[in-house]
Order: structure tokens, then C-alpha cells, then sequence
């Protein structure tokens, strides 16, 4: 039964979900149509965006789509739903995949868009960056433990939070980086909470940061 977190979706609605979520990025309709044989138009596109599902470019041609906050939400659990009506072989072995997917990122605790994610240039805020990284050495143990991103707020106050957020998204997609939630969000307290950044619609708390 669809729900309002889990609307029903046309396979091919599914299908561009998907593969904005495998690319992790901005992916236009030329693309698309090279990836996956098909172009998001008309009616399919006109839902995902009235939905919220997707944030569409309109100029200049072709059209650029990338998933918003919610298109992450949805696509993670759309493997629960049932398979959208006239869904042929190649959408329903892709939804048992999408629900193997999740099972094992559950597992290991990684999220969707951080197992997704491209490299990023280093050279995108390179300030901050540095600050971000010296500031995690020193609270840091050992290199690639685990730290409070809380704590690493509470270090670095002359950064502004919109900086210090649009950092922490660039430095989850690089090697030797990773940015994820704490698992059990009811032991987390306020400070926690508040101190969280939103990557690929998960709210994350802590930061490691390997050798590089």
C-alpha cells in the first residue's frame, strides 16, 4: 500500500530514482538516456518533482536531476514497497537488489550516500579543510578514530556552520574520510543532535579520518 514516505511510482519513476542514487550526483537527460536508455520527461518527471523527489534543472537543455533530502529517504526503502505495476523481470530483480544493498550497508554501517559517492577535488575548500583536519588530529586518539562532530564544532568557532557543513559533505566523498550517524540515535543527547550534518538525507555525528 503506498504511503506518503513510500509513494507508488511508474517503473521507469524507480528506475531514474535509482540510478540518481548509484551516480550520486547532478545527471542530465543525455546521460541518463547513455546510462540507462531512457530520458526523465513529462508526466514520470512532473511527479518525482511534485513529489519532492527530485530537483530538476530546466535550463539550459537537457534537463539536470539530482535527488533531493526526501528522493534519498524514498529510494533507501524503496525495495519495501511492492513492485510498481507493470513492473517487468529487470525491476523486480532490481528491487531484491536494493534490498540486499541496504541489508549490507546496514550491517556496516555506512550510508547509501557515502557507499555512493565520487571523489571529490580537494582543492574545494581548502582553508577549512585544513582547519578541519588539524582540528581532527588533535582530538583524535590515533588516526581513523572515531570523533564527536560535536566536539569538532565546538573547536573550530570561527567557522560558520554553512561553511563548515558544505566541508564535511565534500571531505565524505575522499578517500581516507568518512562521515556517518552514530547507529543508535536514542542514546544520542541534544549536543549531538544539533551538531549533526545532513548527507544524502541522513542526519550524520561522527567523522574518522585515516593516514593519507
Amino acid at each position: 500500500m503506498p504511503t506518503e514516505d513510500l509513494p507508488s511510482l511508474t517503473p521507469t519513476q524507480l528506475q531514474a530514482l535509482v540510478v540518481l542514487m548509484a551516480e550520486a550526483r547532478e545527471v542530465n537527460n543525455k546521460e541518463l538516456k547513455e546510462l540507462a536508455g531512457f530520458a526523465l520527461t513529462g508526466k514520470d518527471l512532473t511527479k518525482l518533482v511534485q513529489l519532492g523527489l527530485v530537483e530538476t534543472v530546466r535550463k539550459p537543455l537537457p534537463f539536470t536531476h539530482s535527488l533531493t533530502d526526501k528522493g534519498w529517504r524514498v529510494v533507501r526503502e524503496i525495495h519495501t514497497a511492492p513492485a510498481p505495476r507493470g513492473a517487468g523481470s529487470a525491476v523486480k530483480s532490481l528491487l531484491v537488489l536494493l534490498a540486499n544493498v541496504h541489508r549490507s550497508l546496514d550491517r556496516l554501517q555506512v550510508s547509501h550516500a557515502e557507499f555512493f559517492k565520487h571523489h571529490a577535488v580537494r582543492q574545494e575548500q581548502p582553508d577549512v579543510e585544513s582547519a578541519v583536519r588539524s582540528t581532527y588530529h588533535g582530538l583524535a586518539k590515533k588516526p581513523g578514530a572515531w570523533v564527536d562532530l560535536a566536539d569538532l564544532r565546538e573547536s573550530l568557532p570561527g567557522v560558520e556552520r554553512a561553511e563548515l557543513d558544505e566541508t564535511l559533505r565534500a571531505m565524505a566523498r575522499m578517500d581516507g574520510v568518512r562521515v556517518i550517524p552514530i547507529a543508535d540515535v536514542k542514546n544520542l543527547d541534544a549536543r549531538d543532535r544539533k551538531a549533526a550534518v545532513s548527507i544524502g538525507g541522513q542526519d550524520s555525528h561522527v567523522i574518522a579520518i585515516g593516514l593519507s
